[in-house]
């Protein structure tokens, strides 16, 4: 029997990792940066990589004080391997690997965890899928950031958490109490320390309506623990604020933490209830059985081990929403951490052995029911998305209803609502997911790739030519819509601003005088010329007009200029007479 259970589990392994692969890492490197922020996280790890500086993550010549290092060092990792060019081009494998490593490892926890506590292989793939086919995972899953590796951290802690207190009370064997607190810390040095906060609140609200806190704590060894996760994170944190001193504490934890939960930054204004849509909409289309599942974990009275699992998720999640309702600034991905509590409480609500109850039948109707609406909008996109219209990618509503992805989609979506209906059980919830799965593979991939190509391709093309034109220290800048991942093509610093004309005036001026590591200030006499890109738009102004520009290159909506230097002060000296002085060195709490 043992060895049946072995080859079992091994099964279970096997299967989440190669769906996992296939959702995340597959094509990962066909595809380049996505701006606006993954080239930030992507150019800060290859410096550390290729400077040595490993304590302070710095890009385009700045520190960059917005996340701990935990992720960057991973990135430079990758960016630590030879032959870049022929594994990594474009900088996505080694950039976007943390990502799609961390959700695979979520996928693999929760199977394990569910096929042990819950007694099926088959719930343990399907709560695994449910996790990786929410559409905020498959997104950020990819992407050179931090949020994949946070949430990942943050939910394997918790569930091991979890485990430790289930043995504690009389459930299977697990002695790992420190395993949790050692990956808090570890996602402390991710994201900082809401970490603590989102886990002591998870476990505190799970202690209470448990109704033993005391005996929580002393089994979790809290004090202990902390201890431990303090031991992993403060090190990093101390010695930053020693190097950097005040800049670093205004910024990260002034800006990047207070500011961020107390007032809205960078225009991130959404309203109350923007999480509960998002707890809607990330679960898609099988949300009506994650609302019947949470309303469930809350109604049963408390539990024993392995039933407490619905529990947990269910104080989880709403400490997510919680928090993040109470929060001034509100981001799509700060939601991903809710994800893997979610994907356990859709499959306790969706695995019934045969469907009697009416709420179960309610909400699997419900489910499949989303599963065709989205089909049916899917197939009648020909009639609808040629009105769809992005100024950064013109010509996009034509090139994806030539590529008939929508309707690979749209296919996909339609034996999503019809496969459920020919199978009862557990394998219902697995009807519904393989088509997701080939959804992903099939439409979502190549989706991908065409926005790539439409969106991103051009900006590298003006980073080559960027590259191939520039003259001994030639300074470069791009105005108008700005875009990171200059920067990380061309490997030059990118003086970055905007189409007002007091953003003119403000190129002009650092010309002359802002440094910046890989940046001196030059006078036009010493440097006569800069290379500008700058897009349509942009170049339509009329304060960017009568410039005489040198125009080197083009691709989509950028233009290369080269600009002589005089007739920029020119320009720059007419606009402040009308009143648009420089204002660059005002203090702005995030600049790169």
């Amino acid at each position: 029997m043992k060895l049946l259970r072995r080859h079992g589990r091994s099964w279970l392994v096997w299967a989440c990792l190669g769906l996992g692969l296939a959702l995340f890492v597959w094509r990962l490197g066909s595809t380049g940066l996505v701006d606006e922020t993954p080239p930030l996280f992507a150019a800060s790890a290859r410096a550390m990589a290729e400077t040595g500086d490993w304590l302070t993550p710095r890009v385009n010549g700045l520190p960059r004080y917005d996340k701990p290092p935990l992720v960057y060092w991973l990135m430079a990792l990758g960016y630590l391997l030879p032959a870049q060019s022929l594994w990594n081009p474009l900088g996505t494998w080694a950039s976007g690997m943390p990502s799609a490593l961390a959700c695979i490892a979520v996928m693999l926890t929760l199977a394990l965890t569910v096929e042990r506590y819950w007694g099926s292989r088959l719930l343990g793939l399907t709560t695994a899928l449910a996790f990786a086919l929410s559409p905020l995972n498959l997104l950020w899953g990819r992407m050179a950031v931090s949020d994949a590796l946070f949430s990942g951290l943050l939910s394997i802690s918790l569930l091991l958490f979890w485990r430790t207190q289930a043995w504690r009370q009389g459930g299977p064997h697990w002695r790992g109490w420190w395993h949790g607190w050692l990956l808090l810390g570890l996602a402390v040095l991710t994201k900082g320390p809401v970490a603590v906060v989102l886990a002591g609140l998870t476990l505190l609200g799970f202690a209470l309506s448990q109704g033993e806190l005391a005996l929580q704590l002393r089994g979790l060894r809290a004090a202990r623990g902390l201890a431990l996760t303090a031991a992993v994170a403060l090190p990093w944190y101390a010695a930053e604020l020693l190097v950097e001193g005040k800049p670093y504490w205004n910024s990260f934890f002034g800006y990047h933490n207070m500011q961020r939960f107390t007032s809205v930054v960078n225009d991130h204004l959404q309203p109350w209830w923007f999480f509960a849509l998002m707890l809607v909409v990330a679960s898609l289309p099988a949300s009506p059985l994650l609302l019947l599942g949470l309303w469930r974990a809350l109604r049963q009275a408390a539990p024993g081990p392995e039933q407490s699992l619905s529990r947990f998720a269910a104080c989880w999640l709403l400490v997510v929403l919680a928090f993040f309702t109470l929060a001034a600034t509100k981001l799509p991905s700060y939601w991903i951490p809710a994800t893997p509590a979610a994907a356990l409480l859709i499959v306790e609500a969706g695995s019934g052995a045969a469907i009697q109850r009416w709420s179960r039948r309610l909400a699997w109707g419900l489910t499949l029911l989303l599963a065709a609406l989205i089909a049916l909008v899917l197939a009648l996109s020909p009639l609808w998305f040629g009105q769809v219209t992005d100024p950064e990618m013109p010509g996009l509503a034509s090139a994806v209803l030539a590529s008939h992805d929508l309707l690979r989609a749209a296919a996909c979506f339609g034996l999503a609502a019809l496969l459920p209906l020919l199978v009862r059980g557990p394998k219902r919830l697995l009807a519904l997911q393989l088509p997701l799965v080939g959804f992903t593979l099939l439409a979502l991939h190549p989706l991908w790739a065409l926005g790539d190509q439409l969106r991103g391709a051009p900006v590298r093309e003006m980073a080559a030519a960027a590259s191939h034109h520039r003259r001994a220290r030639e300074p470069l800048a791009m105005v108008g819509i700005l875009k990171p991942s200059l920067h990380y093509y061309s490997r030059q610093v990118v003086l970055y601003e905007g189409k007002e004309p007091v953003d003119l005036s403000n190129l002009a001026d650092r010309l002359s005088h802002e440094q910046r590591r890989g940046q001196e200030p030059s006078s036009s006499r010493d440097q006569p010329s800069v290379l500008v890109v700058i897009d349509a738009g942009t170049a339509a102004q009329p304060h960017w007009q009568g410039l005489q520009p040198e125009r080197l290159s083009q691709a989509g909506l950028y233009q290369l200029w080269r600009l002589d230097r005089r007739w920029l002060e020119a320009r720059a000296r007419t606009l402040a007479e009308l009143g648009y002085a420089p204002t660059w060195q005002q203090p702005r709490p995030e600049r790169y």
